[in-house]
């Protein structure tokens, strides 16, 4: 049987600023991917590179395992990994050449991959996995393993051939995802994880998923490997493996990777039902949609569940803006939800977006005066960012720039002509954090004095902070203020020449 070593192209020390945060996550797809064609039969073993310090780490594995296959299999449930950014294309790039020069077939799976199918097989892949990945993996490898050549029968498959690129049919989505067999967690060093989160914050956080796609259309979100579906596992494996988790690594905290969790209705409650029914001790987090929220009394049974944080994608304080996005949110639910999630005792997290075609200096204060009116737990700031295979990208593509991909998470390039230029939204995201959290200390000091008993470290770590905040408050503020003047000027300057 055909030896496979699998691998992936998150590293965390080329991310500055996840490697700053040390909350760092298991690659969750390689792990399915790995236990699904171990199940089959084929001796499989991982080479984790989210602590590796450069691509060619692998190549010890490469001699001393000797695969006759290397898959590179992205973690298509991390949205870093959605954001293809040229950091992890350039390692697997790396790291296809360093198997290639060994004789060693290379499959690729990821949302890169997907939309540059034809840059990957250049740098030397074999064959790139469109879409959900598990079952044309399998059928691949089987391929290889017969001696047999009929690729063509073989849907969700892209490879090149005398004829160019070929792309086959597309593969039906998985449906019974309990069909699937638990992560392969013991092929990595959990413990490596472990540390990091104890010796960094205190606790250890893993990672679950609980489905599979988002049936939402918000125009700018790809969604190159699991698509616009919406399939679940059933609450009975999911407490399952969160036991197993808890009891076999000591997580404390998960994080639930889905999109949307509990969208099917009745989930969430049975969820909470089962969680305390067998007495799991556990908090987590998860990314959910406002109007969702609002459905089913969610947020109670979340509360009961152990559900600490929710991120929602707020996006925009602006309803114009929202409507632009396809979003299908109100910004009356955004209040509503976070009101709601405070009252149950759990953290309100937003995303928000900056930068989308037709937005304001208006729409951008009415976002600040929403995020200091309601004052979440913490905040997530991005500018928009066109994908392939999205609504929006369709929409800007004329206007886009050489540069298409950020070199990593914090990069805030603008990659499309907009209203103001990447400068502005850098220093507008830093600027929104410092109001921000200046707002949050002194809404701690409110509670210090109204109730000092429970008062917690990490509260009087944002008193402490709040000189450092204000003074970035004005600083950005200045910043802002100056651009905007030489602007105004620039285009006076502009409008005077053609005048003349």
């Amino acid at each position: 049987m055909k030896k496979i070593l699998f691998t992936h192209s998150y590293f965390l020390r080329f991310d500055p600023k996840q490697w700053k945060m040390k909350q760092p996550y298991p690659p969750l797809a390689t792990l399915y991917a790995a236990a699904f064609v171990r199940n089959a039969g084929y001796r499989v073993t991982v080479f984790d590179n989210m602590f590796s310090e450069s691509a060619r780490q692998i190549e010890k594995a490469l001699l001393e395992e000797k695969p006759d296959v290397l898959v590179i299999y992205d973690d298509g449930f991390n949205y870093l990994t959605k954001m293809c950014l040229t950091n992890m294309r350039d390692a697997a790039f790396e790291m296809i050449h360093l198997a290639k020069t060994k004789g060693i077939k290379v499959i690729v799976s990821s949302s890169d991959s997907t939309d540059q199918s034809e840059k990957y097989l250049n740098a030397g892949a074999d064959y790139i996995l469109a879409g959900e990945g598990e079952q044309t993996l399998l059928d691949v490898i089987d391929m290889l393993e017969s001696g047999e050549t009929k690729w063509d029968t073989i849907p969700g498959l892209i490879r090149r051939t005398e004829k160019g690129i070929e792309k086959n049919a597309k593969r039906e989505v998985l449906k019974n995802l309990d069909s699937l067999p638990h992560p392969a967690w013991d092929l990595i060093n959990v413990d490596d994880y472990k540390n990091i989160w104890l010796n960094h914050h205190g606790y250890f956080s893993l990672n679950v998923s609980t489905t599979r796609g988002c049936p939402f259309h918000c125009n700018w979100c790809a969604k190159p490997i699991y698509g616009n579906r919406y399939n679940v596992h059933s609450p009975e494996w999911v407490t399952e493996e969160i036991s197993f988790l808890v009891n076999t690594y000591g997580a404390s905290h998960l994080w639930m990777t889905d999109d949307i969790f509990g969208l099917k209705p009745g989930w969430i409650n049975q969820f909470a039902l089962l969680v305390q029914n067998k007495k799991i001790k556990f908090n987590f987090k998860i990314q959910s949609r406002v109007d969702l929220l609002l459905e089913d009394e969610n947020i109670a049974a979340l509360a009961r569940a152990g559900c600490e944080t929710i991120w929602v994608g707020a996006e925009s304080g602006s309803q114009k803006v929202l409507d632009a996005m396809d979003k299908g949110t109100k910004v009356e639910q955004i209040h509503l939800a976070t009101r709601l999630m405070k009252k149950n005792g759990i953290k309100p997290a937003f995303f928000l977006q900056f930068g989308y075609p037709g937005e304001s200096e208006a729409d951008i204060q009415l976002t600040i005066d929403m995020v200091k009116e309601l004052l979440p737990d913490d905040i997530g700031i991005s500018v928009s960012y066109p994908l392939p295979g999205t609504k929006f990208y369709e929409n800007v593509k004329a206007d886009l720039k050489e540069k298409s991909n950020w070199t990593d998470s914090d990069e805030l390039a603008m990659m499309f002509d907009n209203t103001y230029p990447s400068f502005f939204y850098k220093q507008l995201q830093r600027y929104v954090h410092r109001v921000y959290r200046t707002k949050q200390g002194i809404s701690e000091i409110k509670n210090l004095f109204s109730n000092p008993v429970q008062i917690s470290f990490r509260q009087l770590k944002r008193i402490a902070a709040i000189p450092v905040h204000a003074t970035g408050t004005i600083l950005y503020k200045q910043q802002l203020s100056k651009w905007k003047r030489d602007a105004v000027h620039k285009a006076s300057e502009l409008s005077s020449i053609k005048t003349d």
